[in-house]
């Protein structure tokens, strides 16, 4: 069977038609979305039958390209654009059919469609110098692939547009029989002259890297990304307009029955460092970076695994359904990891999710970690502490433009003891923190959220 993967960002308009197309065949047994924390609706839209969706781990779509085919179950491995409505019907046979007639390793497409300006003029002259046996393929910068996952696990996934031709020479230099397969008219979007320019040189840089080892310098450009990405406003969400109230959930032990990190060093058997980092670090920023070097070498695949794992309290999906229909914006703030809660607001259909941004390299963690800036003390603190998570309240309330007194925040530890106290409504959670209960608005003794619901009405 076949699993198909597809890479997005900002796609609500046609993500679902190609996700409707491809449940067509009979085929596919596994749809990975691999979201690029999108700004606008593309994960909503995305929740079908056969779907999963997960966060990239990092910004670009090559990092979303691995992270699927690392999450994928099946040896056979399509991917394909979100943002395409003329695929043929039998985009996934034409892709995959190759494959499993085991008549080729890796299979790129090509379609009824002039090449595009940075083909023609960059990517055939420096194919036919550099990897001439490559140069017979009409459109090697097309997206739409299919391969072996035992061959994808072996190459580099670059991530900026050199993806597509680096995994073409990747595949080549592996010993990978390549088939190119005709899918027909598909209408691209059109890049303007300065996208143009960035795709000329990053597609050079792929295919020099190959030939010369090069090394290409691509962070201007996802740097320049990051910057437009970080001045775009949570109200872009035509779904959020008029809603003015929001509720706020911690993690561990919380939403989750247990600790992600505890969890995990069990899984891992780090157990003994991990109570020494916490017994012998009284400083919370030493200590985050500290214990996020216990997560090196750790998989995305392997991470998410020890996540799922966790039981989520029973009536996690229907209270955050029923809080849906009465208008709330629901998130997420730990400080855990954001590849864990990224992976719950996937999966709960959440609106946003803060937390420690775990670094990865190709799909595996570095063992360094990001504080967001949001959990930094501001003028606008009302506490002393350095990191709190009530200042990402505060900020999430400003740019959703929500009162602080229609903010619920929900906890059970004494990292939640400002973002309970300084909330509108602040709620304990099962918690044993006689302090947290004493600042608590309404103190919930049973795992269960059904009591929040009473409280709202």
């Amino acid at each position: 069977m076949v699993s198909v993967i597809i890479p997005a960002l900002n796609e609500e308009r046609t993500i679902s038609s190609v996700i409707d197309l491809v449940s067509q065949s009979p085929d596919v047994d596994e749809i990975l979305v691999i979201d690029d924390k999108s700004m606008d609706q593309t994960i909503e839209v995305a929740r079908k039958p056969k779907v999963k969706i997960y966060t990239s781990t990092k910004l670009g779509k090559g990092a979303s390209m691995r992270d699927g085919m690392l999450l994928a179950v099946n040896e056979f491995i399509a991917y394909l654009d979100a943002d395409i409505l003329t695929y043929p019907e039998n985009i996934i046979s034409l892709l995959t059919g190759p494959l499993l007639n085991d008549e080729a390793d890796f299979v790129k497409s090509c379609f009824n469609r002039q090449a595009g300006r940075v083909t023609e003029l960059v990517a055939k002259p420096l194919l036919s110098f550099l990897f001439p046996d490559l140069a017979i393929y009409s459109q090697p910068l097309s997206g739409m692939i299919a391969g072996k996952k035992s061959f994808l696990e072996k190459i580099e996934f670059e991530n900026d547009y050199g993806v597509d031709i680096g995994i073409l020479i990747d595949m080549h230099l592996a010993g990978a029989r390549i088939r190119e397969v005709n899918i027909g008219y598909i209408e691209n979007r059109m890049q303007t002259w300065e996208q143009l320019a960035i795709m000329s040189r990053e597609v050079s840089r792929s295919i020099l890297k190959r030939a010369k080892k090069i090394e290409p310098d691509s962070k201007e450009t996802l740097e320049n990304i990051d910057l437009i990405r970080t001045q775009m406003d949570y109200a872009i969400r035509e779904s959020l307009i008029g809603r003015d109230r929001m509720i706020i959930f911690d993690m561990d032990n919380t939403i989750l029955e247990g600790s992600f990190i505890t969890t995990a060093a069990d899984h891992f058997n780090f157990r003994d460092d991990l109570i020494r980092i916490v017994t012998d670090s009284s400083n919370p920023y030493t200590r985050t970076k500290s214990i996020a070097r216990l997560m090196k070498g750790k998989s995305l695949k392997e991470i998410l695994d020890v996540a799922d794992s966790i039981k989520m309290v029973r009536d996690t999906e229907f209270v955050i359904s029923e809080l849906k229909k009465k208008g709330y914006i629901i998130g997420i703030i730990s400080d855990s990891y954001d590849v864990v809660t990224n992976h719950l607001k996937n999966k709960l259909g959440l609106d946003f999710s803060v937390a420690n941004e775990l670094e990865f390299s190709k799909s595996i963690a570095t063992g360094e970690v990001k504080v967001p800036s949001a959990f930094l003390r501001t003028g606008r603190s009302t506490c002393n502490h350095e990191f709190c998570k009530s200042n990402v309240m505060f900020q999430l309330a400003e740019k959703y433009n929500i009162e602080v007194k229609n903010v619920i925040s929900v906890g059970d530890s004494e990292n939640d003891f400002c973002i309970v106290k300084e909330s509108g409504t602040g709620i304990s959670f099962c918690s044993e923190n006689k302090y947290l209960n004493y600042v608590a608005d309404v103190i919930i003794t049973e795992k269960s959220f059904s009591p929040i619901l009473d409280i709202l009405t």
